[in-house]
């Protein structure tokens, strides 16, 4: 299950998970486009981003500094909701 975390200026959308078995974080990014999304995701805590459709490098740059900024938040989050549906 994902949790909404924030929307941005641009309408770009970030949503976190609860924290998973091997205890990371899924980090999910979408933005509106025509027709469609750009989405993006990446997991916690080493923010690597698995895939990325698009965003440009510059753009998921910014992204990877607001999700490495907000971590510690995220993970707060995240072990609350995980302890939520024990």
């Amino acid at each position: 299950m994902m949790y909404n975390y924030i929307k941005l200026a641009d309408d770009t959308q970030i949503a976190h998970s609860g924290i998973l078995a091997d205890q990371t974080v899924q980090i999910s990014v979408e933005r509106p486009v025509d027709g469609g999304f750009d989405s993006a995701t990446c997991f916690l805590p080493h923010c690597q981003w698995r895939s990325a459709e698009g965003f440009t490098a510059a753009e998921l740059a910014s992204l990877t500094e607001i999700v490495k900024n907000n971590a510690p938040l995220i993970y707060r989050l995240a072990r609350e909701e995980s302890k939520a549906y024990v």
